[in-house]
């Protein structure tokens, strides 16, 4: 699969999301074998481009190409504008968000919510992709609600538009992540189009991958939750996709090496005591179906540290690796 000049190997994506897909943890997948790794959503309002949280959103110094950036907002001359900028710091694909459910976004008639103004849909493409001389794609999801599903009637605006690839979650605004992710409207949109087309929604195993790509038709498969706290998710998949061959899950100690790995990036990106905290979240993550995961989190989660997590998470991998009950000290 290609996004303009940019061949995507393998064809497996980390999805953008907010608070999670930061700089490190987009180093971390594509090291780990994802094909691309988009940015957090980035607001298009340049009020708030200097704010530290979007200085760091907006690092991607050392990222291997292509450098994906995802913006978002609704006045389609302030995101264009948005588009040039992050062009100007080291983004190669611009990605428009437009499948974002949450609340706060919506309501300030971004995200989705805008998949309801087909209009105002089309006059945002045209203006960023008009914008910048790197590719756009689009985000989206299946429709507003169940009675309004027009996903392919905005793709094909997009493919008007000139979007160069086009991602589908496969559930309604009004879902959110609830339910179950349903293939065929984005099989739909696979078939009217001739761009590329990205399927997205509930796909967490290699198996589900290649059951996905086989129903959709789809170019690639994008990856949201399923990678939180499982990196190595992309290399699984992509592995399968290659050889139709499941590989073992990895050791405890691979994953005590990535994660102490992940915890050291977080701490040197965001410094004390911002590293700490951000870092809990991911924690909870790697250690969701571990033994005593509960004490765990509670005990590692009041480290103040970074020197103290770090210590904390070795003791805890390394008492679950030699078969001792896997309880940091702390407790």
């Amino acid at each position: 699969m290609r996004i303009g000049p940019y061949a995507i190997v393998p064809r497996v994506i980390l999805a953008p999301m907010a608070g999670v897909t930061d700089k490190p943890f987009r180093q971390l997948c594509k090291r780990l074998g994802a094909g691309l790794a988009m940015s957090e959503m980035t607001t298009s309002d340049p009020r708030f481009w200097n704010t530290r949280k979007s200085r760091h959103r907006m690092d991607h110094a050392g990222e291997p190409d292509p450098v994906g950036v995802q913006i978002a907002g609704t006045v389609p001359q302030v995101m264009a504008e948005a588009a040039r900028y992050n062009v100007d710091h080291g983004a190669q694909i611009i990605d428009i968000n437009m499948g974002c459910p949450a609340k706060k976004v919506c309501n300030a008639w971004a995200g989705s919510a805008l998949m309801q103004d087909e209009a105002l849909v089309g006059r945002i493409l045209d203006a960023v992709v008009s914008a910048v001389d790197v590719p756009v794609t689009l985000k989206i999801r299946t429709g507003w609600n169940a009675d309004h599903r027009n996903a392919p009637a905005i793709a094909r605006i997009a493919e008007s538009a000139g979007i160069a690839a086009l991602a589908v979650h496969g559930r309604t605004r009004d879902q959110h992540y609830a339910g179950s992710a349903e293939y065929d409207t984005i099989a739909a949109i696979k078939a009217a189009l001739s761009i590329p087309v990205i399927a997205n929604g509930d796909i967490d195993s290699p198996h589900k991958a290649a059951e996905v790509l086989r129903r959709t038709g789809a170019d690639a498969v994008m990856i949201g939750r399923a990678a939180q706290g499982r990196p190595w998710i992309f290399h699984e998949i992509a592995h399968y996709l290659a050889t139709g061959e499941q590989l073992p899950a990895p050791s405890l100690a691979e994953v005590r090496d990535v994660l102490l790995g992940h915890l050291r990036a977080l701490h040197a990106f965001y410094g004390e005591p911002a590293g700490v905290r951000i870092a809990r979240k991911h924690l909870g993550w790697y250690a969701k179906d571990r033994p005593e995961n509960i004490t765990f989190r509670a005990v590692v989660n009041r480290a103040e540290s970074a020197e103290a997590q770090i210590a904390l998470t070795r003791d805890y991998f390394d008492a679950l690796i030699t078969g001792r009950a896997p309880l940091p000290a702390a407790a």
